[in-house]
């Protein structure tokens, strides 16, 4: 129970709450295990749990005419399948798979609601989580309309070494396995233009990469790109 508040305490969603509230709600979540490459729900699903990433990785994606798109990479301390707390009845706007093994805690609507009826924090808070994944949805969509392949590709790498980069002598090293499809799935292209994009960086000496970890290694210089 310990370690499920230490993470909750670091999540935005319930990091204004105290730790008397912390303790009321931390019971409410159950801890759940699986293996990579499991599908959580699909898109069109019933949306009735809210989950905590404590490790490992998913992907959020969506088909399109055949065509997988991922909208979204999350990782330990992440959450995601917050509309399913708003309103009951809601549908899953994307599908969920594992990348890794993970472990999670689940958190039903029903046990979230009748809490959050005594925490207006905790609502407020939600809304704002809410707003800024819209806000980043909208920078998304901007990006796929009005940016190249390769505006695209390395603006993609820049944020997530801002959200996933860890410090290494060197650079800054994106705790997250990809693989080329991976890149192309999450900028909306081909993977042939991301492997170039790759190329490129590498050849400069902007970016390393091992065993599908990138490591950048010019943050500046790589950002100086994007546009």
């Amino acid at each position: 129970m310990n370690r499920l508040i230490s993470l909750l305490q670091n999540v935005p969603l319930f990091q204004d709450l105290s730790a008397a509230e912390l303790e009321e709600i931390s019971p409410l979540f159950a801890e759940r295990t699986f293996k990579k490459n499991t599908v959580l729900f699909v898109e069109g699903d019933p949306g009735e749990e809210f989950f905590l990433v404590q490790t490992g990785a998913v992907k959020v994606y969506r088909i399109d005419n055949a065509k997988e798109i991922i909208l979204s990479l999350f990782r330990e301390g992440d959450f995601f399948g917050e509309m399913a707390l708003i309103q009951q009845g809601m549908r899953r706007s994307a599908s969920v798979e594992t990348l890794e093994d993970c472990s999670m805690y689940t958190l039903t609507r029903s046990d979230f609601q009748q809490f959050m009826e005594r925490s207006p924090k905790l609502c407020l808070r939600l809304l704002e989580v809410t707003m800024e994944r819209l806000r980043k949805a909208n920078e998304q969509i901007y990006d796929l309309t009005f940016l190249d392949v390769r505006s695209r590709t390395v603006k993609m790498i820049y944020r997530l070494s801002e959200q996933y980069g860890t410090p290494k002598p060197g650079g800054t090293l994106i705790n997250m396995k990809l693989t080329h499809q991976q890149l192309a799935n999450m900028v909306g292209t081909v993977r042939e233009s991301v492997t170039k994009v790759l190329q490129d960086l590498q050849e400069d000496g902007i970016i390393a990469i091992d065993k599908k970890y990138i490591l950048v290694k010019e943050p500046e210089s790589l950002k100086k790109q994007i546009y």
